[in-house]
């Protein structure tokens, strides 16, 4: 399923000549394009959908909303661990090299 999810604008910058910006989604942080909403500024929140920035959202409402979601299970099921899900569901082990990236640091950090 694809959401529109509200998301809070972290860090803005220039790449390619497209407006990019870190984004929030309640603990998840993801790349997002800017260019549909070109006055969004840090610490702003707008509804974003497959990667695009669509409209700016007041604060309040999009809390209320990544509530919502979490209590419905929409966050996980959006920004997921879907190797680990599938792997459980099989049950098998998660395959070498999918492992979620705080996994992979922590890894790395040990190594």
């Amino acid at each position: 399923m694809c959401l529109a999810v509200p998301g809070r604008v972290l860090e803005i910058e220039e790449r390619d000549a497209t407006r990019m910006a870190k984004v929030d989604f309640g603990g998840v942080v993801k790349d997002v394009c800017l260019e549909y909403v070109p006055d969004m500024q840090v610490g702003d929140y707008a509804i974003v959908h497959v990667g695009f920035a669509l409209q700016r959202l007041d604060e309040e409402s999009a809390r209320q909303t990544l509530e919502l979601f979490e209590n419905l299970g929409v966050l996980e099921e959006e920004f997921g661990d879907h190797w680990g899900k599938a792997a459980k569901d099989a049950g098998t082990e998660r395959p070498v090299g999918t492992e979620p990236p705080a996994e992979s640091a922590e890894k790395e950090a040990r190594s």
